[in-house]
C-alpha cells in the first residue's frame, strides 16, 4: 500500500517506488534548462542534463536494485529479532489475512467484520473531508484544535484516519518518542533558533540571489501555482534549505536518525559476525547464515502457535546467498562504474538506517538522506566541476537505495503476518522494480512531450520541487560553510546524544529501558513537524483506554481496527486522484482564522458590496 503525506509524491513518503523515487518532480526536473532558467545562478551546460528516456530508464534500473540486494541478508534481525512493526506492512497483512479467514472461526470472522466497517468508515471520512478543502490552507486537515500559535508551530490535530491507525499499530514508547521530539525541537528549539536572527544567520535575507529568500521564493511567485500554495509553505519549512532554519531542521534530524541508525547497526554486526564466521568455519551453506542462525539478538520465548509457524515459514522460504550476495556485488560494481565511486559504499549502512526508521514508524525519510547526499557530493564536485548536477544525481542514488530497501522489508513484514514465502516476496518485488523502471519513464515521458511548458513556473504543472531540490543544489556546492552558524555543532550534540541515549537504553534493565524514548522516533518530528505525533499519540490513548475497559477485545480487535482506518484512507487516494484529474473541485472552503484578521476580511467584504 502507498501512502503518502501530501500531494507531491516527490518529497515526503511512507512507502515509495520508482514512480516516486524517479524524481520526475524533483531532482530529475531539477537537472532540466527549464528550472536551470529560473534561477541566476549556475545554470551553464554542465550543470544541466535534459530529461532522455534512455537515461532515465538506465538510470532507474541502476539505482533501484542496490536498495533491494543490500539489506536482504538482514530481513530475519528486523522482522524477527528487533520484531519491528512496519505499520503499512501490518495493516496490509491484516487486509490480506480477512479474505482467507477459515470458515468457522467465530473471531476471525469477527475481525474481518470490524476491519471491513473502519475501512468503510475511513474512507467515507477521507471523502467527507474533501468537501471543505477547496481552497489553501483549508479543510479539517487545517483545523487549529490547540490553537493558532501552536497550529502555526505545527502543532494541532488533523483528524487523519491512518494516522490515528498507526498510532494504534505502534508500541506506545515509539508515539511518546514521536511527541517528545516534536515538543523538543517546533516547540522549544526552532522558536529559541527563531531569534539568533541577526546572530546565527543574517538578519537581512532580501538579497536577490539564490542564497536569499526572495530568489527562493521569486520561484514561487507565478499566479499559476497559488492552488500549491499551502502544500509548498509546509514542505518549504520542512526541506528547503535556502530558509535557513530549515537546513538546521534537516541536518539535526539526520544526525538523530544516524546516531540511533548506526549505533543500532554497529550492534547487529557486533552480535552475528561471529555467527557468519562459525557458520563458514563449519563448511559451504546453501543460505544466508545470519537467516539460519537461532541466536536471535532479542531472544524471546514463542507465546503461540501462529507466531512459530510465521518463524518457521520465514525462515523456511530463504533466499540462497549467491543469489544475495552476487546480484549485490554486480548491482554495487556497475554503480561503482558510473557513479561517484564511495556513494554505493555508505549506502548499506544508511539503508540500515531508513529501514529501522520506517519499521519503527511507518516513515520513510528517503528525501532526508538525498539531501545530505546533495550537499555531500556537490561540495566533493564543487561548483566548477559539475557539482550541481552531481549533487541532484547522488540525491536520486540515495534516495533510491533507501528507500527501497525500507520497502522490502514492509514487503517481508506483510509475507511474514501471511505466510508468504519470503523469496517469493524477493522475487515479486524484483519484477515490480523492474517493471517501474520502465512503466514510469515512458509515462512520464508522455507528459513531458506532450507539454512544452511542463515544469516552468507559468505552466498548469509546474513541477515546484525541481526549483527546491536545484537551489539546495546551488548552496550545497558552497560546501558546509554554507550552512547557519553553529547548525554543525547542534549536529554533532544531537548524534553524540542519540548513540548515549541508545547505550543507556541496553545498559539498563529491561523493565527501565522500555520507559526510555527511542532518538530515532524522536528525530522524525525535527523534519516533518508534529502534527502526525499528535494523531499517533491519539491512536495509542484510544487503545490504552479500550484496554482499561475491555482489555481481551481491545487485544482481539484493535489490530484490525487500526487497519481498516489505514486501508480505508489510503484507498481514498485513489478516488481523490480521478476527481482532481477530472477537474472536479470541492465545494466548500473551511478556513480558520483569528478574531483580528476575521474582523479585517468581513471589512473588506463589506466594502466590496
Amino acid at each position: 500500500m502507498t501512502l503518502t503525506s501530501c500531494p507531491f509524491h516527490g518529497d515526503l513518503l511512507v512507502h515509495a517506488d520508482p514512480v516516486i523515487l524517479g524524481g520526475f518532480g524533483s531532482y530529475i526536473f531539477a537537472m532540466s534548462d527549464r528550472v536551470a532558467s529560473q534561477t541566476t545562478e549556475l545554470n551553464d551546460p554542465q550543470d544541466i542534463k535534459n530529461p532522455k528516456l534512455g537515461w532515465l530508464i538506465g538510470f532507474l534500473f541502476l539505482v533501484s536494485f542496490l536498495g533491494l540486494f543490500s539489506l536482504v541478508p538482514l530481513r530475519k534481525v528486523m522482522i524477527i529479532d528487533y520484531k519491528l512493526i512496519y505499520p503499512s506492512g501490518t495493516a496490509t497483512a491484516h487486509l490480506i489475512n480477512s479474505f482467507h479467514t477459515p470458515e468457522g472461526a467465530k473471531l476471525a470472522k469477527k475481525q474481518v467484520k470490524t476491519l471491513g466497517k473502519f475501512f468503510v468508515g475511513s474512507f467515507f471520512w477521507g471523502f467527507f473531508q474533501w468537501f471543505y478543502t477547496s481552497g489553501d490552507d483549508c479543510g479539517f486537515q487545517s483545523f487549529p484544535s490547540l490553537g493558532l500559535k501552536a497550529y502555526a508551530n505545527k502543532f494541532y490535530f488533523d483528524f487523519s484516519a491512518t494516522y490515528v491507525g498507526v498510532g494504534m499499530i505502534c508500541p506506545y514508547i515509539v508515539n511518546i518518542s514521536v511527541l517528545l521530539g516534536g515538543i523538543l525541537s517546533w516547540g522549544i528549539m526552532w522558536p529559541l533558533i527563531g531569534t539568533k536572527k541577526g546572530s546565527w544567520y543574517p538578519a537581512d535575507l532580501k538579497d536577490s540571489n539564490l542564497h536569499g529568500f526572495t530568489g527562493m521564493n521569486s520561484t514561487f511567485k507565478s499566479s499559476n501555482m497559488q492552488k500549491f500554495k499551502f502544500y509548498i509553505h509546509s514542505s518549504l519549512l520542512c526541506t528547503c534549505v535556502c530558509i535557513l532554519i530549515a537546513i538546521v531542521q534537516v541536518f539535526i534530524s539526520i544526525a538523530l536518525i544516524l546516531g540511533d541508525g548506526l549505533y543500532n547497526f554497529a550492534k547487529v554486526l557486533y552480535r552475528t559476525v561471529p555467527v557468519i564466521i562459525a557458520n563458514v568455519r563449519k563448511g559451504p551453506a546453501t543460505t544466508l547464515p545470519i537467516s539460519d542462525d537461532g541466536n536471535s539478538i532479542t531472544t524471546s520465548a514463542v507465546t503461540s502457535y501462529d507466531e512459530q509457524r510465521r518463524i518457521d515459514m520465514f525462515l523456511k522460504g530463504q533466499i540462497p546467498k549467491k543469489v544475495a550476495f552476487a546480484g549485490y556485488v554486480a548491482a554495487a560494481a556497475i554503480a561503482i562504474g558510473t557513479l561517484p565511486s564511495h556513494l554505493p559504499s555508505t549506502q548499506n549502512v544508511l539503508a540500515f538506517c531508513n529501514a529501522y526508521g520506517c519499521g519503527l514508524t511507518d516513515w520513510s525519510l528517503a528525501s532526508t538522506y538525498g539531501k545530505l547526499a546533495i550537499f555531500t557530493i556537490g561540495a566533493w564536485a564543487g561548483a566548477d566541476h559539475g557539482g550541481v548536477l552531481a549533487g541532484l544525481a547522488a540525491c536520486g542514488v540515495m534516495m533510491s537505495i533507501v528507500s527501497t530497501a525500507s520497502d522490502l522489508m514492509q514487503d517481508f513484514k506483510t509475507g511474514y503476518l501471511t505466510l508468504a514465502s519470503p523469496r517469493s516476496m524477493f522475487v515479486s518485488q524484483v519484477i515490480g522494480t523492474a517493471m517501474g523502471c520502465v512503466v514510469s519513464p515512458c509515462v512520464f515521458w508522455l507528459f513531458y512531450k506532450a507539454f512544452k511548458d511542463l515544469g516552468e513556473t507559468s505552466s498548469e504543472y509546474p513541477a515546484p520541487f525541481g526549483a527546491v531540490y536545484r537551489n539546495m543544489a546551488i548552496l550545497g556546492v558552497d560546501g558546509f560553510g554554507s550552512l547557519p552558524k553553529h547548525c554543525l555543532t547542534l549536529c554533532y550534540i544531537f548524534f553524540a546524544a542519540a548513540i548515549v541515549i541508545c547505550l543507556i537504553r541496553d545498559l539498563v534493565p529491561k523493565k527501565v529501558s522500555g520507559y526510555i524514548p527511542l532518538p530515532m522516533a524522536m528525530a522524525i518530528p525535527f523534519y516533518l513537524g508534529s502534527y502526525f505525533a499528535i494523531d499517533m499519540c491519539m491512536g495509542s490513548l484510544i487503545l490504552f483506554i479500550w484496554r482499561l475497559v475491555d482489555k481481551a477485545k481491545a487485544d482481539a480487535f484493535a489490530s484490525a481496527v487500526a487497519s481498516g482506518m489505514i486501508c480505508g484512507d489510503g484507498i481514498w487516494v485513489l478516488p481523490q486522484s480521478i476527481l482532481a484529474l477530472a477537474g472536479v473541485k470541492p465545494p466548500i472552503c473551511m478556513k480558520f482564522l483569528s478574531r483580528t484578521m476575521n474582523d479585517k476580511v468581513d471589512a473588506y467584504v463589506a466594502t466590496l458590496s
